[in-house]
């Protein structure tokens, strides 16, 4: 990472043109879906590539070994909590990114901003006004939603998405709930996630999948030919966990030693925790809390099933516009069962790389559970399709090719 100080002195000896200056307050090493997703982006095209992002812990040694220059802005003193401290940080951001980037025009003459999301977009509307330049703009679910509420926050939003040369939505679901919440002209692109092995520290480290989900298994003292189910996420209402839990007894009575284990925190663990004592299988229903990114390998090793029966409800407090996990599932080879719903059908398609329920459907749910946990073949043969499937992408460079 390079100081703020240092803009105008250190200039950095370098044959390549960056023409790309990509924005985000989330960006690695904070672990963010929004981060992971840019820099994802940003290794498609590292040459053309300047970040500038907020800072956060690790940062100085990750930005040290990245093939392109990043940027940090200061990050909100911690004593900045509570109400107040919540209106005032992404005023903060705004402040930051707006002053940073124009001076880092006048170093690089960059063309393109790649704003990385919704939020303190007045920064980008300000910029486009003033700077020489196009931009696009990412939306990722939320960041609609929280311009939303505000009539003047939502006739700016609209403006800056109208001078945007194009937006991408990280789902057609996200693109669709956008369609339905302004009129625009705008070109609109969808690029999915993609997967990087190097998140779960395996890229070029050589690390034993069966040796890591022998140790997650034996972590819970769950047996080897038992059937494990996984979830990992937010442990929030709309996700829908309890259904899974409710149907760990019927398994158990048709005669499938069946475990489940469950990554995450959230609001409803300990709802979760009580149904699963009051249903009896506590002993089988594994909270493992927050594991960090380079440990989740671990799990969706150790699991045979990967499951989530996520309801949609654009009302909810949050809006899940991709939901990366099913597609990091598919990643290591396992099947998927799913809701039916929103941008799932994106990611898992029915009887490819998984099994697509009506979450609210007891009967579907049950027997999609039944069938993969005694159908070894098909769990696997969903797998490989799976692997297959998860290794698709889309390069962020097709946004350039009409401009």
């Amino acid at each position: 990472m390079e100081h703020i100080s240092q803009l105008a002195t250190n200039i950095r000896e370098k044959t390549a043109c960056p023409d790309i200056l990509v924005i985000s307050r989330l960006f690695l090493p904070k672990e963010a879906v929004i981060g992971e997703y840019l820099y994802n982006r940003c290794l498609q095209d590292p040459e053309r590539i300047i970040v500038l992002a907020a800072s956060c812990a690790g940062d100085q040694r990750f930005d040290q070994v990245q093939q392109f220059p990043i940027y940090r802005w200061p990050s909100s003193p911690h004593w900045l909590g509570g109400f107040f401290g919540n209106l005032l940080k992404p005023l903060i951001n705004l402040v930051w990114s707006f002053v940073l980037a124009i001076k880092l025009y006048f170093r690089y003459h960059y063309r393109y901003i790649e704003w990385g999301h919704g939020y303190e977009f007045p920064s980008l509307l300000l910029l486009s006004y003033l700077l020489p330049i196009r931009f696009f703009i990412y939306l990722h679910g939320n960041d609609i939603r929280s311009a939303l509420g505000n009539p003047v926050w939502r006739s700016l939003f609209k403006l800056t998405l109208t001078r945007a040369t194009g937006i991408v939505c990280n789902s057609s679901f996200t693109r669709d709930y956008l369609r339905n919440s302004f009129r625009l002209q705008t070109p609109t692109h969808v690029i999915h996630p993609v997967v990087r092995p190097e998140k779960f520290s395996l890229g070029t480290n050589h690390i034993n999948l069966d040796d890591l989900r022998v140790q997650v298994r034996q972590a819970y003292n769950i047996p080897e030919t038992a059937v494990v189910i996984l979830s990992v996420g937010q442990l929030v209402k709309h996700k829908s966990f309890e259904r899974i839990i409710e149907n760990l007894p019927l398994l158990l009575t048709i005669g499938i030693d069946v475990h489940y284990i469950l990554c995450g925190q959230g609001d409803c663990e300990s709802e979760l925790q009580t149904l699963a004592q009051r249903l009896r299988v506590n002993q089988r229903v594994h909270f493992a809390g927050y594991i960090p990114d380079s440990e989740l390998a671990g799990y969706y090793a150790a699991c045979d099933i990967f499951a989530m029966l996520t309801l949609n409800n654009t009302s909810a407090r949050f809006i899940d516009g991709f939901s990366v996990a099913y597609l990091e599932a598919s990643y290591f080879g396992k099947p998927v069962i799913a809701s039916r719903l929103g941008s799932v059908i994106e990611v898992v398609s029915h009887e490819e790389n998984g099994i697509l329920v009506n979450p609210k459907s007891g009967y579907e749910v049950f027997q999609a559970f039944k069938r993969l946990c005694q159908n070894q073949q098909l769990r696997e043969q969903l797998g490989r399709k799976g692997k297959e499937l998860a290794r698709r992408k889309t390069l962020h460079r097709m946004l350039y090719q009409e401009n």
